[in-house]
């Protein structure tokens, strides 16, 4: 995957939440992907969230940004964007 910080990705500028437990990454390793495409990783949903990345075990930020239309990607969506 080509990491380049540009703003084609659909991330950049973007404030990104990560929950659950995911397949291909650690929590360290998305959050350096995020940086790396020019993303704001975020640790709590509020309206301001542009995405959220759900793993299993998504629990409460799951439903939070559920109540609040932000949009919600699996991991393998989260891949298929880039």
């Amino acid at each position: 995957m080509n990491t380049n910080q540009n703003m084609s990705n659909p991330f950049f500028g973007k404030t990104v939440v990560v929950t659950g437990t995911l397949i291909n990454y650690t929590r360290n390793e998305i959050e350096m992907k995020l940086l790396s495409l020019g993303a704001k990783p975020a640790s709590s949903v509020t309206k301001n969230a542009d995405y959220l990345i759900v793993g299993a075990k998504a629990g409460s930020k799951f439903t939070k940004a559920q109540q609040l239309g932000v949009p919600i990607l699996t991991e393998q969506g989260f891949e298929e964007m880039l």
